[in-house]
């Protein structure tokens, strides 16, 4: 962590504290962090803490997945260079017996390791030396991802195609024709977009609910890049791209698909 995080933050004025601060729920999430550093483990608990979230600490990735028998987590944090033990292969084993959330500590300089983490199956990671400010925001997205996919619907792979306002998007060759018979090729985060958007027509879908959606079909949609990616969907299927009338935002909300959709099966 920077030099600013290594003793206890002062407590946050009543207006930063609103600004990064949710509602108390009723039930807080339950973070589990896992770091050989004393010092790291209090600062970060009484901060999570302070922010409506139950925190429990692990100095070592030996009792983790024991944690699990007795306890309800709803993310790990963990750092991949425990002392003595495989933070990677923690990782892995964390992942293929529980579905959740993991965001990973790395060192500065090691690019391998998080490209290594992210494809075992990390949600996120965080380097060394991290602001807790961005800490307390990378979780929160991470958890926020999670929520929305079990409120959303899931992949359905008996569905050949989606119909809506004269246009089919096939699913198995992932082209998609227009009205007048013309086929269009699509990138993958044009493909899985689109999709996602069929999928959960007629809803307002905010950015994380896209980009959830759209990890379900194999896409890498990142939250910087959804509008990029919804201006060159536009330029394809809208008649006038400035004036959308399918793809329409709503403000301070996200996007809503506005036709009306078939699935065909």
């Amino acid at each position: 962590m920077t030099d600013n995080t290594r003793q206890p933050s002062p407590p946050l004025s009543h207006a930063v504290n609103a600004a990064i601060s949710p509602a108390p729920a009723a039930h807080p999430p339950h973070v589990l962090v896992v770091d050989d550093d004393p010092a790291i483990l209090d600062i970060v608990k009484e901060y999570l803490t302070q922010n409506e979230m139950r925190v429990t600490t692990l100095a070592s990735g030996r009792e983790m997945l024991g944690v699990f028998e007795t306890e309800a987590i709803d993310l790990v944090l963990l750092d991949v260079r425990l002392p003595g033990e495989n933070g990677m292969l923690l990782a892995q084993n964390l992942r293929e017996r529980a579905s959740v959330p993991i965001v990973l500590l790395t060192g500065n300089a090691e690019e391998a390791d998080r490209v290594m983490g992210l494809e075992l199956g990390a949600d996120d990671y965080i380097t060394k030396p991290f602001s807790l400010r961005e800490m307390l925001a990378r979780l929160r997205a991470v958890l926020r991802r999670y929520q929305v996919q079990t409120a959303l619907p899931a992949r359905d792979d008996k569905r050949r195609a989606y119909r809506f306002a004269g246009w089919e998007l096939n699913l198995r060759t992932r082209k998609l024709s227009a009205p007048d018979g013309r086929k269009l090729d699509l990138s993958n985060n044009e493909f899985s977009l689109l999709v996602a958007f069929c999928g959960a027509a007629q809803r307002v879908l905010s950015r994380d609910q896209l980009m959830s959606l759209s990890r379900l079909h194999s896409a890498e949609v990142y939250d910087r890049t959804v509008d990029v990616q919804i201006v060159r969907l536009r330029r394809k299927i809208e008649a006038d791209p400035a004036r959308p009338q399918m793809i329409v935002t709503e403000r301070g909300a996200g996007y809503i698909f506005v036709p009306a959709v078939e699935s065909l099966y």
